[in-house]
């Protein structure tokens, strides 16, 4: 069902505009801008790959972002923004699904529809971009385990394009201090889970980092804002 909204709290989705708050947000994580990636294991592909995470950023420039749980809604899927005209004025209104095109159901609405894909799937989508950008390595971080994750990469096609990564105990969010906090949430998922978060990494060090202000929103942490700071 579309939720009618008015233009100006269109911003709410955009990205950019969202990223400063996130900025401030960052500052008071444990890990902060120049400093070195935690020396911590996860996993990739399967059971056996056991990895450094430092050293799939060595040598190498590369995004790393955080999600709270494989499959979960705003990880996976997609807003359809829908530009309606009505016999008196445009209206804006968004819905949250995974279909493919719009189809009004009265002749007297002509609509124009754009998708912004949520998290791993706009990373998968904008991986050249990001490419063309120097970035040698995109990579996908959550408290789950390398099943759940390696399964979740193949239905978004994320198999050359974004490096699933399963860290099953929360080490990462532990050494950071990128775990979510919140009790509801906590309550939910049973376990530590990661808050949304991206950063740009040379070489190992961070370079820039956007942490959701409320540890799950779709703003600064999505692939179009990372594209604005490379």
């Amino acid at each position: 069902m579309a939720l009618r909204i008015p233009a100006a709290s269109l911003i709410r989705l955009v990205p950019l505009r969202a990223a400063r708050g996130c900025e401030l947000r960052a500052r008071a994580m444990s890990l902060k801008v120049n400093d070195s990636l935690p020396d911590v294991e996860v996993y990739e592909g399967s059971p056996g790959n056991k990895i450094s995470l430092k050293d799939v950023f060595k040598g190498k420039k590369g995004v790393l972002f955080g999600v709270p749980g494989a499959f979960t809604p705003g990880c996976s899927k997609f807003f359809l923004i829908i530009r309606v005209w009505t016999r008196c004025s445009w209206i804006i209104c968004y819905i949250l699904l995974g279909l493919d095109s719009c189809h009004p159901r009265s002749r007297s609405l002509v609509c124009a529809a754009r998708y912004i894909k949520t998290h791993l799937p706009g990373y998968v989508e904008k991986s050249e971009e990001l490419k063309a950008q120097g970035i040698a390595v995109v990579a996908c971080l959550s408290v789950n385990d390398v099943f759940v994750m390696t399964e979740w990469g193949k239905l978004h096609g994320a198999q050359d394009k974004v490096l699933m990564l399963a860290d099953p105990n929360g080490a990462f969010s532990k050494a950071t201090g990128l775990g979510i906090d919140k009790a509801e949430l906590l309550a939910l998922f049973g376990t530590q889970r990661s808050k949304r978060f991206a950063m740009v990494i040379d070489n190992g060090i961070v370079k820039s980092l956007n942490v959701e202000p409320d540890g799950t929103g779709l703003t600064c942490s999505l692939a179009a804002s990372v594209l604005s700071v490379l």
